[in-house]
């Protein structure tokens, strides 16, 4: 990892912290607030964690692109969660076979870049 890149992954990491400081839930209860502050501060440390040993540096970017993209959203829809997808089954493939691989592909094509750290479920 690069000088810069190592001072832009750590300035990400303390943004984050500094966004769950000044964090609200958009409901205004404190229970909310907390739950969500909690949620933001537990889910950087593990994303973090998860990818400290990483040295790609195209997988680097991917995970910086994903934090920033996250942070964007969060604040802007006010809400620190990720927004949920939805592809209805067997939409991507066309009716002429290849089945289930081909959808696998492109689901994991189609997923967006804040959420490349989810591994997908159903």
């Amino acid at each position: 990892m690069t000088t810069a890149t190592r001072q832009e992954v750590l300035g990400l990491y303390r943004s984050i912290f500094r966004l769950a400081r000044k964090w609200q839930a958009a409901s205004g209860q404190m229970e909310d607030t907390i739950k969500e502050k909690q949620y933001i501060l537990n889910e950087a440390r593990t994303l973090f964690q998860k990818n400290k040993n990483l040295t790609d540096p195209d997988l680097i970017k991917q995970c910086i692109d994903e934090c920033t993209a996250r942070i964007e959203i969060g604040l802007h829809y006010q809400i620190p969660y990720p927004r949920p997808i939805h592809l209805p089954p067997m939409g991507l493939t066309s009716l002429r076979g290849r089945g289930l691989r081909s959808q696998e592909k492109l689901r994991k094509l189609s997923k967006p870049v804040y959420l490349k750290s989810y591994d997908e479920v159903s």
